[in-house]
């Protein structure tokens, strides 16, 4: 495990010019990148891989969008502050032309939509590293997308990495300072990557904890829900104190269950992570929850938000995996059992506050 830092002399330092090339997985320093998705995180990314590449490739499933995004010189939909020289960037809506080109792919869609974009793959993934960043679980499949990546597509653990970390893209793209984590099993690819995204605004460090960064990325967006659940009732500061401790606990207890290695919970990928999820104002997770906790309906509360809150598929996904393992996950179940089961939340919340010590 490497602390952040990235004290690098400039003599060792790799190239990180950028050029599109397509090819294979890339050696240390060699990357081409692209951007997977259009979303606030997406665009935050492709910021962050513009300010030490020279251009990069960004998939955008709209050609509207596209045309849109030319014209204006930033994202129509999200952080329209950030503004962009489109020169630098190939912008297309051919899933496979950008895979072709790139041989670093930064996956950045909605966990609920990645199956379909993939659908209309024809170009191999193995051959490309695969730098996840979506903090979701793939519904149906009930798998993290790196695993999802190696068991379907074949996918070697070299060749996949986790971008994780309390970052949410608002203050990415007023560049605030942030730490990020990248958890990949080839170490020597970790560093180089993550000496690409350092900044004078982002610190990084590397992990080799690709599942378990995962599982605690899809978790913190559950208890975020909880969280703003109990913000939505009334509940005050020192309730939500307790219930972020214990949170960490549970996500500590199936972490250990699930993937059983040395870690340390403290980190920022697991509880710093955890912990802006589930205090921030920019918290899509916590504020649908907050609609929950208010009385909206899950459909109502949905479709005023007009965002993805990844941690309502999340919570099925794990209560369908924890199923199989039997770890005691209260608040898990709380929030499954609201969502989905239409219990009111003064009662499931009731019930977890009695659990609590």
């Amino acid at each position: 495990m490497l602390g952040f830092g990235n004290k690098q002399s400039k003599d060792t330092a790799p190239s990180l010019t950028g050029r599109a090339g397509g090819g294979s997985a890339p050696g240390p320093g060699s990357f081409s990148i692209a951007v997977m998705g259009g979303g606030s995180w997406a665009t935050a990314i492709a910021k962050m891989m513009l300010e030490k590449n020279d251009e990069i490739w960004w998939y955008l499933r709209r050609q509207d969008r596209i045309d849109d995004f030319i014209r204006l010189g930033h994202n129509p939909a999200y952080l329209q502050s950030v503004h962009f020289d489109t020169e630098r960037i190939h912008f297309s809506a051919d899933l496979n032309e950008v895979v072709e080109n790139a041989n670093t792919l930064l996956w950045v869609t909605p966990s609920p939509y990645l199956k379909g974009h993939l659908k209309k793959l024809k170009v191999r993934l193995r051959d490309k590293f695969n730098v996840t960043a979506i903090k979701g679980i793939v519904p149906d499949e009930n798998l993290c997308v790196s695993e999802f990546f190696h068991q379907v597509y074949n996918v070697p653990d070299e060749n996949l990495a986790v971008l994780a970390g309390p970052s949410h893209a608002e203050e990415v793209a007023l560049g605030r300072l942030t730490y990020l984590t990248v958890g990949c099993s080839d170490e020597e690819k970790a560093q180089a990557f993550a000496d690409m995204l350092a900044s004078n605004y982002v610190k990084t460090k590397t992990s080799r904890d690709v599942i378990g960064i995962e599982y605690a990325s899809v978790l913190k967006n559950v208890y975020a829900i909880a969280a703003g659940i109990c913000k939505g009732l009334k509940y005050g500061d020192n309730f939500q104190a307790v219930l972020m401790s214990n949170a960490l606990q549970e996500m500590n207890r199936f972490l250990a269950t699930v993937h059983p290695i040395q870690r340390s919970i403290f980190e920022s990928c697991y509880m710093g992570d955890l912990i802006v999820t589930g205090y921030s104002q920019f918290s899509r997770n916590r504020v649908f929850g907050q609609m929950i906790g208010q009385g909206y309906s899950v459909k109502s509360a949905q479709i005023e938000m007009e965002m993805i809150a990844e941690g309502y598929f999340g919570a099925k996904c794990m209560k369908d995996i924890n199923r199989h393992l039997h770890v005691n996950m209260p608040i898990l179940d709380a929030v499954y059992n609201i969502l989905y089961e239409r219990i009111a939340p003064t009662v499931e919340i009731k019930l977890l506050t009695d659990s609590f010590r």
